[in-house]
């Protein structure tokens, strides 16, 4: 028997990240600094905290969210709209949705706004044959400057992130469902779109965040959201700075809330399409649902 020593056993050497150590105190110091400046401030946080239930805020607070809301809603309907025009075998129609995209992605928020609200200096009456006629500024009131503004504008994302969600799928499942005798209408609605949420509901979560903050906006067309609300009070009471602190907390709470509910979307459409042991949706299609599946989608 050989009475060799074997190797030397090797010993765990723990490795120190001093960089994350000093990114840390970094952070804490420049922390300690911002809290320091609002703490020596000149400022009243019980303004703050009293205005935040305040009515001109609450109702300003309701405006920013219906604006949001509806908003949104008509930025996805023009996204899948021109998402799938964007992918048509017509040249034409690609062409119309690719100015669209390149027209409202390519100039800011701001403007448009503001020449929805200055339409009338473009076009004085707007007339509906066999309906009638009525002066334009009537009917560009800042609510409805801000929805075309806000809405048309996320329309142009929007398109963006339907046609990279619709691309994503197997092109094998359009092949399966059009095999079928599906529509390519009904193929969009019941194969490929069902599919495609998963990759779409959260850059989409992402848009409404970002349009919850970006309908401050339309504070400069005198529209009585949140922002406007707010400078409407300091404007009398010269509480700039705690009114302004009182918006903030409100827009953290909003999208706090968005954040929350998109991460719930996220679950439940990951889990519709693949998860949790249920068959696909091209599996379905062609009668492999797994137990008590007799055929194909109708």
């Amino acid at each position: 028997m050989s009475t060799h020593p074997g190797p030397p056993p090797i010993r765990a050497v723990p490795v120190r990240h001093y960089g994350r150590w000093v990114f840390v105190a970094v952070m804490v110091v420049a922390l300690a600094l911002v809290v320091r400046a609002f703490w020596g401030a000149d400022i009243d946080y019980s303004v703050t905290l009293r205005f935040l239930t305040a009515g001109n805020v609450l109702s300003g607070l309701v405006n920013t969210v219906v604006i949001s809301v509806l908003a949104q809603a008509v930025g996805i309907a023009l996204g899948v709209v021109f998402a799938v025009m964007a992918m048509s075998r017509h040249a034409e129609v690609r062409a119309v949705s690719a100015a669209y995209v390149w027209l409202f992605r390519g100039t800011p928020v701001l403007v448009q706004l503001l020449l929805w609200y200055n339409l009338s200096l473009v076009v004085s009456t707007v007339t509906v044959p066999g309906v009638g006629s009525w002066p334009t500024n009537q009917l560009i009131t800042p609510f409805i400057a801000a929805l075309l503004g806000l809405g048309i504008n996320e329309g142009a994302y929007m398109a963006e992130i339907v046609r990279a969600g619709i691309q994503s799928i197997d092109h094998g499942q359009s092949e399966a469902a059009q095999a079928l005798g599906m529509s390519p209408l009904l193929t969009m609605r019941r194969v490929v779109l069902p599919q495609a949420m998963r990759v779409i509901v959260p850059p989409t979560g992402n848009e409404f965040v970002s349009m919850l903050k970006m309908s401050s906006l339309a504070y400069a067309i005198q529209y009585g959201e949140l922002l406007q609300s707010a400078v409407k009070i300091y404007s009398n009471n010269l509480a700039i700075v705690e009114l302004l602190l009182t918006v903030s907390i409100w827009y953290l709470a909003l999208t706090s809330v968005a954040t929350v509910f998109q991460g719930f979307l996220e679950r439940r459409f990951s889990r519709g399409v693949m998860g949790n042991g249920r068959p696909s949706v091209r599996s379905r299609l062609l009668g492999l649902g797994g137990p008590g599946t007799k055929g194909a989608v109708r």
